[in-house]
């Protein structure tokens, strides 16, 4: 092992919290790291950006919420607040057989995401979050045998923010062991951590972590700030599906999270978000 160099400038073997909290082992979760490469994918493939495998029947989703912004052409000084209805832009699609560990529901297999790339003002019950997302469940079978949508209106000039815009990509899903961030440590682990971390010197510090950052399907969120578990309207606490970071740059935001209950039939869902 290399050695890690401490606040009181003494070399230490490098740990992280498997090695230092045995307990910790135990919450490994299994995630599907998605690893997406800028390319031109079609609507056959899983992909961040992409084109969607869409029903020519059903409408192309918008956003019309009051107030929402970007910047203009000086960043410095300036917003535009657009008025009416934007069209959403494709995020993500997922067919199940890439992501074999995510729960669908029963019949489903492709998972879609679209948003507002514009941005908004955050409010608890409205948009608790950057963005304003929209999930879907789908049968791929069913969608082609409905005829496919085949020119879908897409955001304007001055329509969408290009930080929350992802570059198209398709994706190489490869299966990991994810652990969660210090912020979902079960409390007991919470309550002795310090003692078990300090140094020589007596200060503590803080060991890396197994929790996968980047953008993944299933696992534990890729928390910045602190947890914050949804809940659904039955009072059960949701699982997480998706982490969406650091392949769009979604202004100083950390990560988008979606979950959703894998308990209630109609599999409600929610998202959260945090920032730098």
């Amino acid at each position: 092992m290399q050695p890690e160099n401490t606040a009181d400038g003494t070399d230490h073997p490098t740990r992280d919290l498997r090695t230092l909290i045995p307990e910790y082992e135990t919450l490994a979760r299994r995630t599907t790291v998605l690893n997406p490469e800028p390319a031109t994918p079609d609507v056959s493939e899983s992909s961040l950006g992409g084109k969607l495998l869409w029903p020519a029947d059903e409408p192309w989703p918008s956003c019309a919420q009051d107030g929402h912004w970007t910047f203009g052409p000086d960043l410095r000084n300036r917003t535009e607040i657009v008025p009416g209805e934007v069209p959403m832009v494709p995020i993500l699609q997922l067919f199940a057989r890439d992501v074999p560990d995510v729960d669908f529901p029963e019949g489903k297999d492709v998972l879609q995401l679209t948003w507002c790339a514009l941005i908004h003002d955050e409010d608890e019950d409205e948009s608790p979050g950057p963005v304003v997302p929209r999930l879907y469940w789908r049968n791929e079978a069913e969608v082609r045998a409905g005829g496919l949508l085949t020119d879908p209106p897409e955001a304007g000039e001055g329509e969408y923010d290009e930080d929350n815009t992802p570059t198209p990509s398709t994706l190489s899903p490869t299966p990991a062991l994810d652990y969660p961030s210090r912020w979902d440590l079960p409390q007991p682990l919470k309550d002795t951590w310090e003692p078990r971390f300090r140094n020589e010197s007596g200060q503590t510090v803080w060991p890396p972590d197994g929790n996968v950052i980047g953008t993944k399907a299933g696992g534990w969120p890729a928390w910045i700030q602190p947890a914050s578990w949804p809940t659904c309207a039955n009072a059960h606490t949701m699982d997480h599906l998706l982490t969406i970071t650091g392949d769009i740059q979604l202004g100083d935001c950390g990560g988008i999270y979606l979950f959703h209950c894998v308990t209630c039939p109609t599999h409600p869902w929610t998202w959260r978000s945090d920032s730098h």
